[in-house]
């Protein structure tokens, strides 16, 4: 083995004291495992990544995320190496009492009248990729239409060319899934980043512009000065890596679940006012999104004693999926009317796009079904899922038509 590639950690043979959410059976199924341990303990503990914490229950995970005194922010991901080069990406790495003012500056973007402003050229982002397959009968809807949807409309809103958006997609695959395992991965995929958003705030010193990044450069932090170009950086970095991966998993597994359940699928079509509900549900039973977070002092969590210099895995799907907080957990009901599900997070750090992460689910599935109303899995192809802390289709082959 060179460097460049870890040899691969040990199947896992005890979930409980040994877990590992990269393993080939928690990236291709993970509910059963979630299950599993919340009959035997709310919390596991695996020694792997230097000491990580796993709850599964849905108070276990909404108490540590309410807790920013017992758990810190500033690290968000478990990785073979701590401490890892710290690289803030306010306000998601930041702690009170700093991490208000840095979310405060990214709100105004995604209010409920910003996304309508900028549904339209979502919608015409749909039905461009769509028009590039439709007549072909079948695709790969992860590689041709979910993971572009967010690319492109971050971009239309970063004031950045869409066409870059193979670029983003590649950083993303670096830091998020080879980088788990890989330093020079990662530090390959940010060095990059910092380089290619420095360019674009180097240029609009020159010629401001109308858009997001330039937004955040004219933005004044708590003490009335401009942002560092590194804050900037950091916030960009952010949206790029949060606002993309998250929202064409969601949309991907959506979709997933439409292509097998031929039912739900055909309920929409005839009940498209069931669509916000829809939504809700997937997201509840597919969220994507699993942070973490860095024990910083001993406390309980459910019983159980957690203790400083671990890492804790806040799974928001373990949680979404707990039946002592949703009846019919582990069934998905695309009108379930009560719906208090974590996708988007829990406590101060709930998401900054979950009103964009909607819109793009929403304006994706409608886009598609009115145009390929009758679709399924393409059994001569293989559903494949992404390893990691964001989960979604990587591969999804569909026969339409």
């Amino acid at each position: 083995m060179n460097q460049h590639t870890p040899a691969p950690p040990p199947p896992v043979t005890d979930w409980l004291n040994d877990f590992d959410h990269t393993d080939p059976r928690w990236t291709e199924n993970p509910f059963p495992i979630w299950d599993e341990l919340r009959d035997k303990c709310p919390v596991a503990h695996t020694k792997r990544f230097l000491g990580v914490y796993l709850p599964v229950t849905y108070e276990a995970v909404k108490q540590i995320s309410y807790d920013t005194e017992h758990f810190s922010s500033r690290r968000v991901v478990v990785r073979n190496v701590r401490p890892e080069p710290v690289m803030p990406a306010p306000p998601i790495t930041s702690d009170p009492p700093h991490h208000k003012p840095a979310k405060q500056l990214l709100l105004p973007p995604f209010t409920p009248d910003a996304m309508k402003r900028l549904e339209p050229r979502v919608r015409a982002i749909c039905n461009e990729l769509i028009d590039a397959f439709i007549n072909d009968g079948k695709c790969d809807a992860a590689a041709r239409y979910t993971k572009h949807i967010p690319v492109r409309a971050i971009a239309h809103m970063l004031g950045i060319p869409e066409k870059d958006g193979d670029l983003f997609i590649r950083w993303i695959h670096q830091i998020l899934e080879l980088g788990i395992h890989d330093d020079a991965e990662l530090m390959k995929a940010v060095h990059e980043m910092n380089a290619y958003f420095a360019e674009h705030i180097e240029a609009r010193k020159k010629h401001p512009t109308d858009d997001l990044i330039m937004d955040l450069m004219k933005a004044k932090g708590p003490d009335g000065q401009p942002l560092s170009d590194p804050h900037v950086l950091g916030s960009l970095r952010l949206l790029l890596i949060a606002g993309i991966d998250t929202t064409w998993s969601a949309i991907g597994s959506s979709m997933w679940h439409l292509a097998k359940t031929p039912s739900d699928r055909e309920r929409l079509l005839k009940e498209p006012e069931l669509m916000p509900y829809a939504i809700e549900e997937f997201l509840r039973a597919y969220a994507p999104v699993t942070m973490a977070r860095e024990v910083m002092k001993e406390t309980t969590v459910a019983g159980c004693p957690v203790k400083p210099g671990n890492m804790v895995l806040l799974s928001f799907p373990a949680a979404n999926r707990d039946p002592a907080m949703f009846p019919d957990a582990d069934k998905v009901i695309i009108d379930r009317k009560e719906n208090r599900h974590a996708a988007f997070g829990l406590g101060i750090h709930r998401c900054v796009g979950s009103n964009l992460a909607r819109m793009e689910m929403v304006v994706a599935l409608e886009e598609w079904l009115k145009r390929i109303p009758d679709f399924r899995l393409d059994p001569a192809g293989k559903v494949s899922w992404s390893e990691g802390t964001v989960r979604g289709p990587r591969q999804l082959p569909l026969l339409f038509g």
